[in-house]
């Protein structure tokens, strides 16, 4: 079911301080543009790395639920791990059937990739969050 490692979400009370950081202290040079999702309460931005991306998190409005992340962590930190699947519908049935809790209302979203995508609460985890994101079959 699990495939590759996409994305670490980080997340952040400032996205540009986050990308100095990332850029001046460890070289990162393919940084790409802040962008909004009003739908999710964040404001995202994509750090390239060779095998994966750091998703960037800020919140974006007094709604966001970032706020409640950074309200316990306030410099900010690892958010959720994301794992590709071929299938959003299939992973989510797999893990509903083996006791997990998807989180929400359990029916896939549109994610900061433009893909499907699902998080699974982190008791069922080891404690971490996971969000499984749909990839199209030729990206596998």
């Amino acid at each position: 079911m699990i495939g590759k490692l996409n994305h670490v979400g980080v997340a952040t009370p400032s996205i540009p301080d986050s990308i100095a950081l990332y850029r001046d202290m460890l070289g990162v040079t393919t940084i790409g543009t802040p962008f909004d999702l009003p739908s999710q309460g964040v404001r995202v931005c994509f750090v390239d790395l060779p095998n994966a991306q750091i998703e960037l998190i800020e919140p974006l409005g007094d709604d966001s639920p970032i706020h409640g992340f950074l309200a316990k962590n306030p410099r900010g930190g690892q958010h959720h791990v994301c794992f590709e699947v071929e299938d959003i519908l299939a992973a989510r049935d797999a893990l509903r059937a083996r006791g997990a809790t998807i989180l929400g209302t359990g029916e896939p979203r549109i994610g900061a990739h433009g893909t499907p995508i699902i998080f699974v609460h982190p008791r069922d985890m080891g404690g971490m969050l996971v969000e499984l994101m749909e990839t199209p079959k030729e990206a596998h």
